[in-house]
Parts: structure tokens; C-alpha cells; sequence
């Protein structure tokens, strides 16, 4: 156990969200640890995001820092800051507190906040693993120079796959987009701006079956709407199928959703579980996004001091 120290709050995450609830818990001096692998969250990759508040246009990279180093600025013998450490598991003890197990350490708190948002969701068939960051990516603004003058395949049909693909668009030879569903899930506006593009080609209704190559990826093989094979020579494929809550380390403790989020009252931001709450892309509220995060993760902050206080 990490100094045998029994905090009041044990913040999971460093995104925004949990940044946020560790401002907060500092300045109401809350015996508080925010355990994190890395601060930024999901934003870290992005380019440059335009709807943070107070900053019109800001790097993902840049983002991260800031909320760093204001939550830096608090630590003291009451309030810690713990990073590149993976949450494991969260446990409810027999004496009311909570056990955090990391990849390091485990640490014991009378509350905790869960807020490690939400991971991509891997590319599910034969290949992908085998040549995930040998031509397959999950970042087109991180790795999209690296595929100047090639063809390039974009997985996916929503806002980040359409963006991503126009982000491309800026560097390759060629875009392919596959769909697997009659329809896309992206605005009209985006699909059709992007659509317009020479370079660009868009196909739906495929099912990917596999993915080939040697040293690097060179093909993917899907079946059409008919359930012809048809086997597409590529030189990257970047894969934008949507994001799954980073959950499973807390579905002993607290209900989830079919989709592993976890359930809050959206006035307190209070669990089924005594003592938990939660806030960010790892909850099913209805709208994800930087700044209604941080919002979420203040008001589980002022209803966790309360709590805390009452106790």
C-alpha cells in the first residue's frame, strides 16, 4: 500500500474531467491523490481544438500541459499527484473504504471519482493486432504526414472518421472510406464537403474480413454488399470505430451500462455505489466533450466535500 495512507478522495483519471475535480479538491484541502498513466486524455492527439474555453484554438499537446501543471501547482503533503500508473481494479472493503490497485501500488480512500473517460476501439479482425503501428493507426493527426503520397484507408462512418479522412486528405494520394453500415453516421454537411474531394472515395455497406501485408500492411480484404471478397491494396489504414468506457476495472463496484459506462445522477454525479462518483466520457450522459466533463467533474466535486463533510 502506497505509504499506508488513507486519503478522503482518490481521483482515477487526468483528463479534463479529473483535472478539473483536482483543482477543486486542493483548494478545499481534501486529503486527495489524482492517479493517472498521462494527463490530457483523448484531446492529447488532437491538432488543435477549438472549443475550450478561454483558449480559441489550442494543440491537444498544449492542452495536457496546462491541466498538468495546474494541478501541479497544489501539491503538497495533503494533496498528490501520482502519473504512469494504469488502474487495475477498484474494490469496496469490508470497513467502507475503497481499495485502488494500480500496475505499482494500491492506495485506500474513504471516496473516489471515477474519471478515466474512454480508449479507442481496436480494429476486431485477423491482421489488426499483427500490424497495428506497421501502417495501422488510430491517429490520422498524429501519423497522417507519415503517409504523404499514399493511398491510405479510412475504417469508419461518423464525424472522426470524416475528419479524419479530410485531415488526410491534406497528405495522401488517395483516401478510401469504409462503412460498414447502408448509411453514414457523420453530419450531412461533413460527408458532403469531404465526398467532394477527387482524391476521395467513399464506400458502403463492407464488411472487413482481414487485414495483409508483409513487414507493413500493402492490402484489406473486405466482402461487399453482395458478399463478394474484394481485396484492396493499401499503404495505411487508419481505424476511427468509435471509443469504449475505460470501465472494467470498476464493474465490481458500480453499475454499468450495456456499453461498460457507468450510471450517475446527473445532478450529483453520484454511482449506485455509496461513496463513488463519476464524470466524463466513462459515464452515459448524454453529451461527451472537454468542457462538459470538467463541468460534471466539479459538481461531483462539491457533492463529494459535502458528502465528506457530513460523514
Amino acid at each position: 500500500m502506497a505509504e499506508n495512507k488513507i486519503y478522503d478522495l482518490l481521483i482515477l483519471g487526468g483528463g479534463p474531467a479529473g483535472c478539473a475535480a483536482a483543482v477543486y479538491a486542493a483548494r478545499k484541502q481534501l486529503h486527495t491523490a489524482i492517479i493517472t498513466e498521462s494527463f490530457g486524455g483523448q484531446s492529447i492527439v488532437s491538432e488543435g481544438i477549438e472549443n475550450w474555453i478561454g483558449d480559441q484554438v489550442i494543440p491537444g499537446v498544449e492542452l495536457a500541459k496546462k491541466l498538468e501543471s495546474h494541478v501541479r501547482k497544489y501539491e503538497s503533503e495533503t494533496f498528490d499527484v501520482v502519473e504512469h500508473e494504469r488502474i487495475e481494479k477498484l474494490d469496496k472493503q469490508d470497513d467502507g473504504n475503497f481499495l485502488v490497485t494500480t500496475n505499482k501500488n494500491t492506495y485506500v480512500s474513504k471516496t473516489v471519482l471515477i474519471v478515466t473517460g474512454s480508449h479507442r476501439r481496436k480494429l476486431p479482425v485477423p491482421g489488426a493486432d499483427e500490424f497495428e503501428h506497421k501502417g495501422i493507426t488510430y491517429c490520422a493527426s498524429c501519423d497522417g504526414p507519415f503517409f504523404t503520397d499514399k493511398d491510405v484507408v479510412v475504417v469508419g462512418g461518423g464525424n472522426a472518421a470524416f475528419e479524419s479522412a479530410s485531415q488526410l486528405l491534406a497528405y495522401t494520394k488517395s483516401v478510401t472510406l469504409l462503412q460498414r453500415g447502408e448509411s453514414y453516421r457523420a453530419d450531412a454537411v461533413t460527408v458532403d464537403a469531404v465526398l467532394a474531394d477527387p482524391k476521395m472515395t467513399g464506400i458502403t455497406n463492407t464488411e472487413i474480413i482481414e487485414i495483409r501485408g508483409n513487414k507493413m500492411v500493402n492490402m484489406i480484404v473486405y466482402k461487399n454488399k453482395g458478399g463478394e471478397v474484394v481485396e484492396l491494396p493499401t499503404d495505411g489504414i487508419f481505424v476511427e470505430i468509435g471509443a469504449e468506457p475505460t470501465t472494467k476495472y470498476a464493474s465490481d463496484v458500480v453499475d454499468l451500462t450495456q456499453y461498460g459506462q457507468v450510471i450517475v445522477d446527473p445532478r450529483t454525479q453520484r454511482t449506485s455505489c455509496i461513496g463513488v462518483w463519476s464524470a466524463g466520457d466513462c459515464t452515459d450522459g448524454l453529451y461527451h466533450q472537454n468542457n462538459i466533463a470538467a463541468g460534471d467533474a466539479v459538481k461531483a466535486l462539491e457533492d463529494i466535500y459535502l458528502f465528506i463533510k457530513a460523514s
